[in-house]
């Protein structure tokens, strides 16, 4: 019992004060930012610079022959804001409608490879991205065969009376597809339906089945449980989808180019044309500010207005 009362013998203080007692220094806390130095420079090198000079050009005058300068002209951006303002709200018409039909479309095959595929999931995935496999210009010139006068699509158009509604519309002309706004809004869905396939079956797939069963055991019936379970857990996939095709169709020029006439050109191909053969380099740049900062406020208000944050 005293060796068990006996108080511990006093530690040295020279034990105590020795090196070997500090806590270790935490090695390698520098290594996360060295791997991020790759990436850092890759942006500014390749988006940050080329930003900067496009933006000076846009305050620029003066002419191909005689040489830019930097004047502050900013009068240049309104305008091509008051010149080319229709090509802006086509642009904004045309993505939104190929981002609407993605969705309308897309979200059945996502929801069909999520819970029903079983064992065809993965065909049914590589089927989704075989189009990435070709050119995008490729893909596009193929539906002008698609579309093509008396084609047997538009011929099955034509008995349907299809076209009658769409020239009504304003999306045809007459008995003819290609070099109208319906042709091109064809093309950008088709371009862009898989950036809508491939979040939204990322989301689906992550949605607990279980959840499924739990709004079946509190009666909820079938299309109540797809809106408030499903869908809702499913408005991240929703969300990063409707971007992801929104954003590049409103800014493609490829598909009005090859499938539109002069009456379908988008916002696309007027900076093309203003960069490439007019050579008015101020104008181009500042309707590509003018779009980017369009899209960027009407992601931030739609992000906002949707309620999620979680991306997928």
């Amino acid at each position: 019992m005293s060796t068990l009362t006996e108080a511990p013998p006093p530690l040295d203080p020279t034990v105590a004060k020795t090196p070997e007692s500090k806590p270790p220094r935490k090695r390698g806390r520098w290594t996360p930012y060295w791997l991020l130095l790759p990436g850092i420079l890759w942006l500014l090198v390749f988006f940050a610079l080329p930003m900067i000079y496009q933006a000076s050009t846009s305050v620029q005058t003066g002419s191909l022959e005689d040489g830019y300068k930097v004047t502050w002209h900013l009068a240049t951006y309104w305008d091509a804001l008051s010149e080319y303002w229709p090509q802006f709200v086509r642009s904004v018409l045309y993505a939104g409608s190929a981002t609407i039909l993605c969705l309308l479309l897309g979200y059945p095959l996502a929801y069909l490879i999520a819970f029903r595929a079983g064992r065809w999931r993965n065909l049914i995935m590589i089927l989704v991205i075989a189009p990435f496999f070709t050119s995008f210009l490729i893909r596009t010139l193929a539906w002008k065969t698609i579309l093509a006068d008396g084609g047997p699509v538009v011929g099955a158009l034509n008995s349907l009376h299809v076209l009658d509604v769409t020239s009504w519309l304003g999306m045809t002309s007459g008995d003819r597809v290609l070099a109208t706004p319906l042709a091109v809004v064809c093309g950008l869905t088709y371009n862009f339906l898989p950036f809508m396939i491939l979040p939204l079956y990322t989301s689906l797939e992550r949605i607990d089945g279980r959840l499924h069963e739990a709004a079946g055991d509190l009666y909820a019936k079938p299309f109540t449980t797809f809106r408030k379970v499903t869908f809702r857990l499913s408005m991240p996939g929703v969300v990063s989808g409707t971007l992801l095709t929104f954003i590049p169709a409103s800014g493609d020029y490829v598909n009005a180019e090859l499938l539109g006439s002069t009456d379908t050109r988008m916002i696309g191909n007027v900076i093309q044309t203003q960069f490439l053969r007019v050579l008015d380099y101020p104008t181009a740049a500042a309707l590509s500010f003018i779009l980017m900062a369009a899209i960027l406020l009407m992601v931030t208000l739609y992000i906002r207005r949707s309620g999620t944050e979680d991306l997928v």
